[in-house]
């Protein structure tokens, strides 16, 4: 018998409600709602009457939070509609009511589903009301769902036991191979599938088509980063200084006596190779997993110095974001966790960088096919932010940048930060014999070829048809696995560990050793009627695989179960150098290991770089015009109201609040934590910063690129981070650049702009992701390059941004400047002259000017104490209103003026320039009011429920008769 309950909040508490009727009053323009509920629906199988009744106010209310009923009541004159998730995408939601339950009777599993059923009141039309579920139902995850209350939950799989061959594809001609590429929707190209073919026919058999699926993803753009790898036939420059950095990394080659193909992987990579040859990186830590950069720390303990591992990881899920905004932003950051998590570390701190274009737009200038802006951003950061909290990681940092070019595909970025003592973590190749162990959650079909849709560009049809390809996170499920890695005797009895990110149990499985035997048949899963491709491709969130040597299996079991995580033998490592997968018995897939890791066919390309546009900024008429303009500018604007949607105080290690003074108004701009230690205390700090300019790189990717690590890196020394020891990791975000070698020139620009950065500052990348299937139509994405930079410090040496007293003198610390670039020799001078000021505690704040350059450092830094500002006259609009990348605005503590005196602090909340006196609180408006609509700094007023209906006092009166 199925039983049913519905569950609400009380009025007082109906966030929810509130927020969606906020949207669809001012976004979708429906004026005459006059009222809504939003009633969390649970169905039941497989359980006594007793228990579902013992269950309602215990697991699926809070009685003093909630109100219950066994049916849906005073929905006269009302549209009512309800909405579930499609069949096989994994409902969190119903999960954990299951699990709860469960663990209150300690007996069988029972079978939940859930769904949203919504109560609409007003004089609603038919279109109005389509409007509305329109905007609610996302189709890729989720459907219209019935009233009635179904005879059965479970759900009759059909179960295939055939091995699908692909029948005279060896004698194929090209024709009918490419009639076969489109059919089947792979990703890789026609040289990729005739080099299949190829290496087929030298085995003498046809392939299955598991095996076809299997080296599609193995060779997609996302898991080995074909674009990046394509090797550069010849380039041509039109502007003199690109022309140079290119010179420069060839020379760079034959010192190093380089003799691997010419690559963008190769440009992004060998600054790390030429500091470890100089000997100036001797503390990366390297070794075959290579999840997560990983570098050597010092700890200070209470017990004295303790060596460490520090890693850091950025994650980019642009494509399942752009096509399901909560599930891809939230398995974003699950997937970024799981990199360093793979290594054993404890991740603690979460950084959030998304682009997207004008979410203020009206929803009418939505494009065919797209999600609306603001649909898509405020869900996106609903996902990331549930998942963050979820698993218990403080987000330190959230900043979205806006550019009209998002519009064709949204950009996730989720950057972590991690440790573990050094002596838990061992690494050692695995051996014949080991065994291949699959922990945490099961398999289904979500995630079902996101590694190879994440590399196409995009249609009309994406929305309809990429379904399958989002993943579901399960962050209590990931919760386990951190605190299972973090028990020191089950981390050292991990000799090597993968993540399932893309690709599945095929790459994360298939990586961890050349010659594997993989068992299909006891991957463990959500529900029956799964075949072998589904689970040999399957993304499904949540999953760990590690090697362990078969003498410690049974105790690495033990420690699982302690901490009810399901573990399970999958694979065992063979001296064959295959991966052999075997389903229902038989051998489903069986390839080489040689042809696996030849990433398919070579690429070549010819690529033509352009020259760079003028990027700096045109000044304003005057000074009340500019502040008013850069205040208002999307990418200045406050996004407080973001920003809060995360927990940044999870863990107690945060020594920066996103937001700083008395007020908690001035945004930092590097996110700083005490080591993550789970007992005792420490002094030693992570650092981490982002730097990238859309506005530039758009007009010159080079100068973009070289800029984004300037500022990554500014920040970490405003922030009282030393300028040693530091280290960057980039992440790439393109148009899809087919075979147009000006399309590859954007790329190659960026490469050369941060290849020369990293050069000239001696810090280099030791890990990125790239990602170029930016596109959708004809519209792409702006060039993308995003530096993260990271460090580490000591806590007393931290600095915050905002000013702290009246009176104090300012000064802009600038560098000399060449072709719009700081050079390095007089930056490197100003990073150590604010080091040696911090020292000898000379600084009070100390901000880098960014995106909205000093005028809106100055605006910032004044409102964190509610301090007003007094500028020197002989101040212009051209030191205020240009770009200042790589200067530092300090405010000085009883010095004399170092730089450029900026003018200096006052009491009066206002900022004065010359005649013009510009009163904060006006200026706060403008601030503050770009983004309210989308993301509210306070919770909006809202006249529901509608007087009209006495539903809550209707309902608290109603005695709740027992269910049957």
């Amino acid at each position: 018998m199925v039983y049913r309950v519905f569950v609400e909040k009380k009025p007082e508490e109906a966030l929810e409600s509130k927020a969606l009727a906020g949207d669809l009053r001012s976004f979708l323009g429906i004026d005459s709602l006059e009222g809504l509920r939003i009633v969390n629906r649970y169905d039941v199988e497989n359980i006594s009457p007793e228990l579902f009744s013992r269950c309602i106010t215990t697991i699926f209310s809070e009685p003093q939070l909630d109100i219950v009923s066994d049916e849906l009541r005073d929905t006269e004159g009302a549209k009512v509609f309800a909405v579930e998730f499609l069949p096989g995408q994994f409902d969190q939601r119903a999960d954990s009511a299951e699990q709860c339950i469960q663990f209150v009777s300690m007996g069988e599993r029972p079978c939940v589903r859930s769904a949203k059923v919504y109560v609409i009141y007003g004089n609603i039309s038919e279109d109005e009301l389509d409007e509305i579920k329109r905007y609610i139902v996302n189709p890729v995850e989720c459907r219209l769902a019935s009233m009635e209350v179904p005879k059965t939950l479970n759900i009759n799989y059909v179960n295939s036991s055939t091995i699908a061959f692909i029948d005279g594809f060896c004698n194929m001609d090209l024709k009918e191979l490419l009639v076969f590429l489109n059919s089947y929707s792979l990703s890789m190209e026609m040289d990729d599938l005739v080099f299949c073919q190829n290496y087929f026919k030298e085995e003498g058999r046809e392939p299955t088509l598991t095996e076809i699926k299997l080296i599609d993803t193995y060779w997609s753009d996302h898991c080995r980063h074909t674009t990046f790898n394509t090797i550069i036939d010849s380039v041509s420059f039109e502007d003199k200084t690109i022309g140079e950095a290119w010179d420069r990394y060839l020379a760079l080659r034959e010192k190093l006596s380089r003799t691997k193909p010419i690559c963008l992987m190769d440009i992004a990579t060998i600054v790390a190779s030429q500091l470890k040859a100089e000997g100036k990186l001797c503390k990366l830590d390297e070794s075959e997993e290579i999840n997560a950069c990983t570098v050597k720390i010092d700890v200070k303990t209470e017990a004295g110095v303790e060596k460490w591992l520090l890693l850091f990881k950025n994650e980019t899920h642009n494509h399942p974001t752009e096509i399901e905004p909560f599930g891809g932003a939230a398995t974003c950051i699950g997937g970024a966790i799981r990199d360093p998590l793979s290594g054993r570390a404890y991740v603690y701190a979460a950084m959030r960088i998304s682009g997207a274009s004008d979410p203020t737009v009206d929803i009418s200038e939505t494009l065919e096919g797209k999600l609306p802006q603001r649909k898509l951003v405020s869900t996106a950061a609903a996902g990331y932010s549930s998942y963050g909290n979820q698993i218990g990681v403080a987000t330190g940092m959230v900043e979205e940048i806006y550019h009209s070019g998002y519009a064709a595909k949204h950009m996730e970025l989720g950057a972590v930060i991690a440790a573990a003592p050094k002596e838990n973590v061992r690494r050692e190749k695995p051996e014949s014999g080991d065994l291949v162990l699959l922990i945490g959650g099961r398999t289904g079909r979500d995630g079902c070829g996101g590694a190879t849709g994440s590399s196409k560009a995009h249609d009309l049809t994406s929305l309809e048809t990429c379904g399958a390809e989002v993943q579901k996170g399960n962050a209590p499920e990931e919760r386990k696995i951190q605190r299972l890695f973090r028990n020191p005797e089950a981390a050292r009895l991990i000799k090597r560990c993968n993540d399932f990110g893309a690709g599945g149990v095929s790459v994360a499985i298939g990586e961890l050793a050349d010659g594997l035997e993989i068992d299909l048949d006891l991957v463990p899963k959500k529900y029956e009627g799964l075949d072998g491709t589904e689970l040999a491709i399957s993304e499904s969130q949540e999953r760990m695989a590690v090697v362990i040597n078969k003498n410690y299996v049974n105790r690495f079991l033990e420690l699982a179960e302690s901490e009810n995580l399901e573990a399970t033998v999958v694979a065992k490592v063979t001296e064959s150098p295959r991966m052999v997968m075997l389903w229902k018995g038989q051998t489903i897939a069986d390839l080489s290991r040689e042809f696996l890791d030849s990433g398919g066919a070579k690429k070549h390309i010819n690529i033509a770089a352009a020259t760079p546009m003028d990027f700096e900024k045109a000044l304003p008429s005057d000074f009340e015009t500019g502040m008013r303009e850069t205040l208002s500018d999307l990418n200045v604007c406050s996004k407080q109201g973001l920003s809060e949607r995360f927990d940044s105080t999870i863990g107690a290690g945060s020594v920066l609040m996103p937001f700083g003074g008395k007020n908690q108004k001035t945004p930092i701009q590097a996110m700083v934590h005490k080591i993550s230690r789970e007992k005792g205390d420490t002094s030693t700090c992570s650092f981490m910063s982002w730097g990238f300019n859309p506005k530039i790189s758009e007009k010159s990717p080079y100068h973009g690129a070289y800029l984004a690590v300037v500022e990554s890196i500014s920040k970490l020394i405003a922030a009282g981070c030393p300028y040693k020891d530091l280290y960057l990791s980039l992440q790439e975000y393109f148009e899809k650049p087919l075979d147009d070698p000006k399309r590859w020139g954007k790329p190659l620009s960026a490469l050369l702009g941060a290849f020369a950065a990293q050069q000239d500052l001696g810090v280099a990348a030791i890990g990125g992701k790239d990602s170029m299937s930016g596109s959708f139509e004809k519209l792409d994405v702006p060039p993308t390059l995003v530096s993260f930079a990271v460090g580490t410090g000591d806590i007393e040496n931290v600095l915050s941004p905002e000013f702290k007293e009246t009176g104090s003198y300012v000064c802009l610390l600038e560098p000399e400047y060449n072709d719009g670039l700081p050079v390095s020799s007089s930056l490197i001078k100003n990073f150590e002259t604010i080091a040696e000021l911090n020292t000898a505690g000379k600084l009070r704040a100390v901000y880098t000017p960014t995106y909205g350059a000093v005028a809106e450092a100055i605006f910032k830094m004044c409102i964190g104490n509610g301090l007003g500002f007094c500028y020197d006259e002989a101040i212009g609009l051209t030191t205020l209103f240009s770009h200042r990348y790589g200067s530092f605005i300090l405010e000085l503590s009883d010095c004399e003026p170092v730089g450029l005196l900026l003018g200096k602090t006052q009491k009066l909340p206002e900022i004065s320039f010359d005649k013009t006196k510009l009163c904060i609180k006006e200026l706060m408006k403008i601030y503050v009011g770009r983004l309210e609509g989308v993301y509210p700094s306070k919770t909006p007023e809202s006249k529901l429920p509608c007087p009209s209906f006495d539903y809550f006092s209707k309902t608290q009166l109603k005695p709740r008769k027992p269910f049957a």
